[in-house]
């Protein structure tokens, strides 16, 4: 059996191995039916919202009157991307049960600080995009600094998932890899084309249903092979006594279902983090950063109808986000603990080199578990997360490309109608470059450490000018652009200074020269990159805005900052719709769920 600890990406993703003709899916007549109606559908919702886009309003924030409930389904499903179904199941099989701190210490605190506290700023100040708000509270170089990096960022990851979802079906289904390419990318372009924003987030609820719908029946039917829940501990016990540290002990039984109570140390649990490396780089600075400040997220709350509906919009999709981790990472666990103990049907994980093929766990399942007309309905769930990753991206892209680097630097002063028309060739050229990242996506073989990197790089230093922007009314605009700078500048510095064990190539660190420290997995090094990232952006922020003017007034600031800002009452609302009360209560529960599997 191969080493546990090993992991490499599958070469499938890579590009560098054939398609394995045995791992070719042959779909019946239904599965194809659902295919195309699926197809039909999120193209059709597209030409139906055509006629409503009337201004840029309409295009880019959905004319701000999307109900709550519709704007936290989409809140969530943005998030629903490849990597978040397919990699919460990788990590699954490779990590376990602590996998689930990307929702209960990460996510949903970070879903609930969102709408109690962020988004009266982020609404009230009536910014369209993430990057115009830091403009508002600091200053132009600010803004275009964030413009900048965000927009490069979310061509990368649209490219990321085209890629991945074309090597699926050129995997799975034998399509040719151009043309599975191609023709995903040329849907999510004709449904945002048309239909703009609403179109991308209609289509995101229904792709959310989907998902769920599609992914259920594979935890019953793999937790049934296992035995039930019982049995599934009982077979994970053996791969964590079966599996070894880098020091070469075993782990203790439990180590993949526990959460919390195997990081006394890194090497005690298979993800080789100890507990503040865990709570403070994936808790507090990765998760708060990228759920607070990243654009694609953030912007469907700001289209709902006022500024209470889009309080309630992170807080009502922090409720079935906190149990995801029973629809995506489960498969993962249950695909790793039969491949160590198999159950009546056989199913195992394939072995590419010398270790598991973690990232087809939920492809493979697919194919394993659901029979024709069943399978046609994970295909599509699997296909939705794809797409609405897609989607995302570009409707968040075609927004900061047309209003904080358009018209605040090419063409400003233009009519409302130039300003469509442009957010809809922005939604054809970010298309494009999604293509094209995603040809030069196959050059690289790392490609899920890579994004948890970007957002080290990214998200990390700028949650520390968030907060300090919003908190802190003596920040200044100085502070805020230097601070961003320096923080990226360390999240280098510490990446190119450690490395993490078995690396296989510059591009997972130590290409400064001198390794410092050698971490036990990739992502123990992402949090610490992230780590370092923030706390140099949040020192050198404080520094350098006390010594240098404050150029806005308190009235400037006035919707800005948190002790400038008067609080609506909300005397009016029952003590259930009170955004306080429900964060309250979503907290209570999260904190059961991380003491039940303690």
């Amino acid at each position: 059996m191969p080493p546990h600890r090993v992991h490499r990406h599958p070469a499938w993703l890579s590009g560098s191995v054939p398609i394995p003709i045995t791992q070719s899916i042959q779909l019946g007549a239904v599965d194809w039916l659902i295919l195309v109606l699926y197809f039909t559908t999120v193209v059709g919702i597209g030409a139906a919202l055509k006629r409503g886009m009337k201004s840029s309003n309409d295009f880019f924030m959905s004319g701000r009157n999307i109900p709550s409930w519709i704007a936290g389904l989409a809140f969530l499903s943005a998030n629903l991307g490849a990597q978040e179904v397919m990699g919460m199941a990788a990590s699954g099989a490779k990590y376990g049960m602590m996998t689930s701190h990307f929702y209960w210490v990460g996510a949903v605190p970070a879903m609930v600080f969102v709408g109690v506290f962020m988004m009266p700023f982020y609404y009230g100040s009536k910014a369209r995009s993430v990057p115009e708000y830091l403009k508002l509270r600091y200053d132009e170089k600010t803004r275009t600094f964030n413009a900048l990096s965000f927009a490069t960022m979310t061509v990368f990851s649209s490219g990321i998932s085209m890629y991945a979802m074309a090597k699926l079906l050129n995997l799975l289904l034998g399509w040719n890899f151009d043309v599975a390419l191609w023709a995903s990318a040329a849907i999510v372009l004709a449904y945002i084309f048309l239909g703009g924003l609403t179109s991308a987030i209609y289509n995101e609820v229904m792709q959310f249903f989907l998902i769920v719908l599609g992914f259920a029946p594979l935890v019953f039917l793999g937790l049934r092979d296992a035995g039930g829940w019982s049995g599934l501990v009982s077979r994970l016990d053996l791969v964590a006594t079966g599996s070894q540290n880098l020091a070469g002990q075993p782990y203790q039984a439990g180590a993949w279902v526990s959460a919390w109570n195997h990081m006394g140390t890194p090497g005690g649990n298979p993800m080789g983090v100890e507990w503040f490396g865990m709570v403070m780089g994936l808790g507090f600075v990765l998760s708060f950063g990228y759920w607070c400040t990243d654009f694609l997220v953030v912007q469907r709350a700001m289209v709902a109808k006022d500024e209470q509906a889009a309080r309630r919009v992170p807080l009502i999709a922090a409720v079935p986000k906190m149990l995801f981790p029973f629809l995506v990472i489960l498969p993962g666990m249950i695909a790793i603990a039969l491949t160590y103990k198999s159950g009546q049907t056989g199913f195992a994980l394939p072995v590419k080199g010398n270790a598991y093929d973690y990232d087809m766990t939920i492809p493979l399942m697919l194919k394993h578990y659901f029979p024709t007309g069943l399978l046609g309905l994970g295909l599509t769930a699997l296909m939705a997360s794809f797409m609405s990753g897609m989607a995302g991206n570009v409707t968040a892209f075609n927004t900061v490309w047309t209003y904080d680097i358009y018209q605040s630097h090419i063409a400003p002063s233009k009519s409302d109608a130039h300003y469509l028309w442009m957010g809809r060739m922005a939604t054809v050229f970010g298309t494009v470059l999604s293509i094209l990242t995603a040809y030069m996506a196959q050059h690289f073989n790392n490609i899920m450490d890579m994004l948890q990197l970007v957002f080290a790089f990214v998200n990390a230093p700028l949650f520390a000018t968030f907060l300090l922007g919003m908190f802190w009314k003596r920040t200044t605009g100085h502070g805020a652009f230097y601070g961003l700078l320096a923080g990226t500048f360390a999240a280098a510095m510490h990446h190119g200074l450690t490395i993490p064990v078995g690396a296989e190539s510059l591009f997972k660190g130590g290409w400064i020269g001198p390794i410092m420290h050698t971490y036990p997995s990739e992502m123990a090094q992402n949090f610490w990159t992230a780590i370092w990232s923030w706390s140099t952006c949040f020192t050198v922020t404080i520094l350098i805005s006390l010594l240098t003017k404050r150029l806005k007034s308190d009235e400037e600031l006035r919707g800005l900052v948190y002790s400038l800002t008067e609080r609506h009452s909300e005397g009016h609302l029952p003590w259930y719709q009170r955004p306080i009360y429900i964060g309250a209560m979503i907290l209570a529960a999260v904190t059961a769920l991380n003491l039940a599997f303690l």
